[in-house]
């Protein structure tokens, strides 16, 4: 339809997360005093300029510091050897147990709460297994401050848009207003859009009806393929993982474009075994994979474009920012043949300009 995503090689990760479970520790488990230990029992974070320990806890010092830098300090422990092996890959260790019962269970109850029925451990005497998970996604549809988009009639808003305030790496609770404020400022310009607007002619009504009956052709009722939904999901999980996570590298983006062009060409052999048209959640997990290997090709190209390291978007191969060329706004387009193609925006500046980050140095 002509609208582009903006900013997707921008993706946070959150230090913390319970493996296999999509849920995280809360940053409060280390405002209280947790420590992030390896295998060695050891707390790593202060050999990645994060400060020295202490005992109680210390704000942007140590546990506290920014979100990207202990996730990336997670992987230099990982390459150095120095972190767990897990069920569900490498892990470092949360340790509350200094903080005593009473502290854990007056203060931080939902956490042992979550330890005990996802993992069954009891953070009060055992060691919480931990390690960076993908949080937030900074980029999204591209709109204005209204919510709108490129394509008259189309508005998008919170996670799903991109209207520019988190930048390269949002900071803690700038979801709330993307989803608050513009999620408020999307719904009363789409009003007042609909409200200006005469009724669906037929030829659009008929479009629709046509992109219903294309899928229902090309999935529900196709009765021969054969890939499975959950195997190519999981290939597309580890490719993406491994090649545009928390590091990138022009070399491993190339591997993974090709890689992901793979997969959507074996997508079109998937097979469904439900092809009934009420609640058919294996309909909905193809068309949810169909449009995630979108989003990552989107992810992958956007990255591979940026040669340079700014927010969570970090090149082994261009360490440094490079405001004389990347001062701009990625834009994802899918060409006429199916590729994607990417444009840039330059960035509106206008009190304040950009400074070098101190903040977690």
């Amino acid at each position: 339809a002509g609208v582009p995503l903006k900013d997707m090689e921008f993706v946070q990760y959150h230090p913390t997360g319970l493996p296999f479970t999509g849920i995280l520790i809360t940053e409060a488990a280390r405002a209280e005093g947790g420590w992030l230990l390896n295998k060695d029992g050891y707390r790593y974070l202060q050999d990645y300029n994060l400060g020295t320990p202490q005992p109680y806890p210390v704000l942007r010092s140590m546990e506290l510091g920014p979100r990207d830098r202990l996730s990336q300090a997670f992987v230099k422990e990982m390459e150095k050897g120095r972190t767990l092996s897990g069920p569900y890959g490498p892990v470092v260790h949360l340790d509350l147990r200094h903080l005593g019962e009473k502290v854990i269970t007056t203060k931080l109850p939902f956490v042992r709460e979550l330890c005990l029925k996802y993992q069954n451990i009891d953070p009060i005497t055992e060691l919480i297994p931990v390690r960076p998970v993908v949080h937030y996604m900074m980029g999204g549809v591209h709109t204005d401050i209204n919510g709108a988009t490129p394509l008259p009639g189309l508005f998008a808003a919170g996670e799903a848009a991109c209207v520019s305030i988190n930048g390269a790496n949002r900071l803690g609770s700038n979801s709330l207003p993307e989803c608050l404020v513009f999620g408020a400022r999307a719904g009363r310009a789409a009003a007042a859009f609909a409200a200006n607007q005469p009724e669906a002619s037929p030829s659009v009504l008929a479009q629709a009806a046509e992109e219903q009956r294309r899928l229902e052709r090309e999935l529900l009722h196709k009765t021969e393929g054969r890939e499975r939904i959950a195997v190519l999901r999981e290939e597309m999980q580890r490719i993406m993982e491994n090649s545009a996570g928390i590091y990138r590298s022009g070399a491993a983006l190339t591997e993974a474009a090709g890689k992901l062009r793979q997969l959507q060409e074996r997508f079109r052999h998937v097979a469904l075994h439900d092809h009934s048209r009420t609640f058919n959640t294996e309909w909905t997990a193809a068309l949810e994979l169909s449009y995630m290997l979108d989003v990552a090709e989107t992810i992958v190209q956007s990255a591979l474009r940026r040669e340079e390291s700014r927010g969570a978007h970090q090149r082994t191969d261009f360490p440094a920012r490079d405001d004389q060329r990347y001062l701009a706004h990625s834009l994802a387009y899918r060409n006429a043949d199916g590729s994607c193609r990417i444009e840039y925006l330059p960035v509106t500046i206008t009190r304040w300009p950009p400074g070098e980050r101190v903040y977690g140095k």
